[in-house]
């Protein structure tokens, strides 16, 4: 197939220069004596030979790209092919396949106005029309129209296969992660012990840090890298240093508990688990509670004890840390409601409260739960109220997907019948048997949760035992210390400027760690 029937136009009189171009997406096969893009080579050489009366010849430079897909132009040999056609070098470029060019219609389409620019001649060898007509331009089009559609279903289907894969939790491939190996019997993850006793310890690491840098410089300091493997090729790869990005990749990796992810959704996998659940959602939780300043909230430098915690029971809204400027060499901090802020202080009866008043009395109020039965009472009654309302909202929110997800059934058996015969019914029943499946992955993700909250509802003795635990150290911790005990306890505070009272929402498994820790420290 030519663009237009090469004459020699440029060179000599009677000289046409030719260049061939080969393709190969993928890299197998290449490390043979005689490979795909030498087979390609040599059609165009005979190509070129039996147009010697014409005053054809083969250039002897190579346009090879080895293991380069055409669904775009990044590939060396292509822009060492275009830069020489720009220098004149090039009268006619001489291709085993049109696809092998290019599989993308609008890159071809860019190629062909450089050629057209530059007088060039292109040729398929396998194809043979001529594309200077009108209707050679039009098989041209439908040709490249055929190709990108065979790259964007190998891509579909590629992603299809990927998704069931990992659908049936196994391991689709890609970088192995820091304590796994892949068995060399079949795509699968195995646990390495020695890999997967770091990953537990970096997980620590955080728990105790609650920060991303500090986190990597105490992981660098034990001199441990990301994970490094083998390629089946020999090649090594990996072994980088930690940063906060491979590090937040790590901690936020759900293979760790055992399961697989594609996209948004979440299944069991086939490996084993090396970070307990109950750890990595504790790191979440610290991960989100950061958010945007990476664990700046723990770390500031005015000793807010409550920063992102209490809010503003009126205005529904956060209060901030603020201070005045010294004086008599003293810095005054507050706790001033956001709202206020933006709208005026009209707008919110609580306004702003001095922030070490705020902090004595949440303090206070956490030791009086220890000291006196009817507070200990109370608050348990609370928690277990907060729990059970939140139960009972997921259980809503289930009872909801459960009706829909018999809606969906229902229908999908009335066109079940009609399937066969109408493509809009067929086109509906798939979409139907999509939403049933998320549905139904969604109500196992909900029964899991409302049996984690139900775990979680904590006992008279474990809150006892963890105010009890709670008292008698408080004293002696540093403000950092103190911060990170209060986050562990507390979720929430809340202050109430109309009737000038304050509530705390405590975090379950927060107080089930203090009262495990107050047992071990009695034990020993």
């Amino acid at each position: 197939m030519s663009r237009h029937p090469p004459t020699a136009t440029r060179g000599s009189a009677t000289t046409v220069r030719c260049a061939i171009y080969t393709r190969k997406s993928s890299e197998e096969g290449l490390e043979q004596e005689f490979n795909s893009l030498d087979a390609q080579r040599e059609s165009g050489e005979a190509y070129i030979a039996s147009q010697k009366n014409e005053g054809w010849v083969c250039l002897p430079d190579r346009y090879d790209d080895g293991g380069f897909t055409g669904g775009n132009m990044d590939r060396p040999a292509v822009k060492r092919l275009i830069a020489d056609i720009e220098a004149g070098k090039i009268d006619c470029v001489v291709v085993y396949k049109v696809d092998r060019l290019s599989r993308s219609l609008m890159d071809f389409a860019r190629l062909i106005e450089t050629f057209e620019k530059h007088k060039v001649a292109f040729v398929s060898v396998t194809q043979q029309f001529n594309t200077g007509s009108s209707m050679g331009r039009l098989v041209l089009n439908v040709l490249l129209s055929f190709a990108q559609f065979e790259r964007e279903i190998i891509s579909e289907r590629t992603r299809d296969k990927i998704a069931a894969t990992r659908r049936k939790g196994k391991w689709a491939g890609g970088h192995p992660i820091l304590g796994y190996d892949v068995d060399p019997r079949g795509f699968r993850l195995v646990v390495n012990e020695d890999e997967a006793a770091r990953v537990r310890d970096i997980f620590a690491m955080y728990l105790e840090h609650e920060a991303l840098i500090p986190t990597v410089k105490a992981i660098d300091a034990k001199g441990w890298l990301n994970k490094q493997w083998t390629t089946r090729k020999g090649k090594t790869r990996g072994g980088a240093p930690f940063d906060k990005s491979s590090l937040f990749k790590t901690l936020t990796n759900v293979a760790y508990l055992g399961r697989v992810k594609y996209k948004t959704e979440v299944h069991p996998g086939e490996h084993a688990a090396i970070v307990d659940a109950a750890i990595w959602q504790r790191v979440q939780q610290v991960l989100t509670r950061n958010g945007r300043t990476g664990g700046a909230a723990v770390r500031n430098k005015y000793g807010a004890l409550l920063k992102g915690l209490i809010h503003c029971a009126p205005c529904r809204c956060s209060m901030g840390h603020t201070y005045s400027s010294k004086k008599n060499n003293v810095q005054y901090r507050y706790y001033v409601c956001l709202r206020a802020q933006k709208r005026g202080w009209h707008t919110c009866p609580s306004k702003s409260i001095p922030a070490a008043e705020m902090e004595r009395l949440v303090v206070e109020q956490i030791r009086a739960i220890g000291r006196d039965p009817a507070i200990l009472d109370a608050t348990l009654r609370h928690a277990r109220k907060q729990a059970e309302e939140s139960i009972g909202a997921l259980q809503r929110e289930r009872a909801a997907l459960e009706r829909e997800l018999r809606r969906h059934c229902g229908e999908v058996r009335t066109l079940s019948v009609e399937a066969s015969s109408n493509g809009v019914a067929a086109s509906r029943l798939g979409d139907l048997n999509e939403r049933i499946r998320v549905g139904e992955q969604q109500m196992t993700e909900m029964r899991e949760r409302i049996v984690g909250m139900s775990r979680d509802i904590v006992t008279e003795s474990e809150v006892a035992a963890a105010m009890t635990a709670f008292d008698p150290v408080w004293d002696t911790l540093t403000p950092k210390e103190q911060a990170r005990v209060v986050r562990l306890l507390v979720k929430r505070v809340e202050y109430n400027g109309t009737t000038r009272t304050v509530s705390l929402t405590f975090h379950p498994e927060g107080l089930r760690g203090l009262a495990e820790q107050a047992v071990e420290e009695v034990a020993a």
